[in-house]
């Protein structure tokens, strides 16, 4: 049986399952693989640019040992905030009536960066979550349906048997492979990715923990 037998034999609904998962195929591959660059590139530079950060010798110097390192921008945006935060803090030292809500405006400043970065890290997870749960359904369904075209075919003809039925049920069987074949891999991919999602994320809250220590130290400096 060739592709192209297949393809003609089949109807609307289980050309368009097809087409559905080859697109959910395409999708979470391309994916996968650019998030697999994404997050390698992101781990090597975030500790580099972590460790260059707390060599420096002084605020510019870390905030330029940063932006050398971090390709990725997701720790830079934390030093940036956390600089626009030490600089409101220092204006306003003068009492410690002006210094909480100074605080406050510099915690508000590290989550939104923070919540920046890690929304570019999840990019994507949602993709292949949703790839993995739907594609063995959308292969289901082009085997169901392939079954009772198969069987309304025969019935119309007047001829039903198990030789006459074992083709047609076994080439609708393709489809739920094919549903497996795509949503094994976006599964794999999730938890994979997922793990590096979460390790990074937590580098970068601790970061972002720690800026905002040196941002309530800096009136006192």
């Amino acid at each position: 049986m060739s592709f192209v037998h297949w393809w003609r034999s089949g109807d609307a609904v289980t050309q368009t399952a097809a087409l559905v998962l080859l697109l959910m195929s395409v999708a979470s591959w391309v994916i996968m693989l650019w998030k697999t660059r994404l997050l390698s590139r992101a781990s090597a530079d975030l500790a580099r640019s972590l460790a260059a950060f707390w060599q420096a010798s002084d605020w510019p110097q870390a905030h330029a040992a940063v932006a050398a390192f971090d390709r990725e921008s997701l720790a830079l945006p934390l030093v940036a905030a956390a600089d626009m935060a030490r600089a409101r803090l220092e204006v306003r030292a003068g009492g410690s009536a002006l210094q909480e809500p100074a605080l406050a405006h510099a915690t508000r400043l590290l989550r939104g960066a923070l919540s920046a970065g890690t929304a570019r890290l999840q990019y994507g997870q949602v993709v292949l979550a949703t790839v993995g749960a739907t594609a063995p359904f959308v292969g289901l369904l082009g085997t169901v349906w392939g079954i009772y075209h198969a069987l309304a075919a025969m019935a119309g003809a007047g001829q039903i048997s198990v030789e006459r039925l074992a083709g047609p049920v076994g080439e609708a069987l393709i489809m739920t492979a094919a549903g497996l074949a795509v949503a094994i891999p976006a599964v794999l991919g999730y938890n994979v990715l997922g793990r590096t999602v979460a390790r990074l994320e937590a580098d970068l809250e601790g970061f972002a923990h720690d800026l905002r220590e040196l941002c309530a130290s800096a009136p006192e400096a």
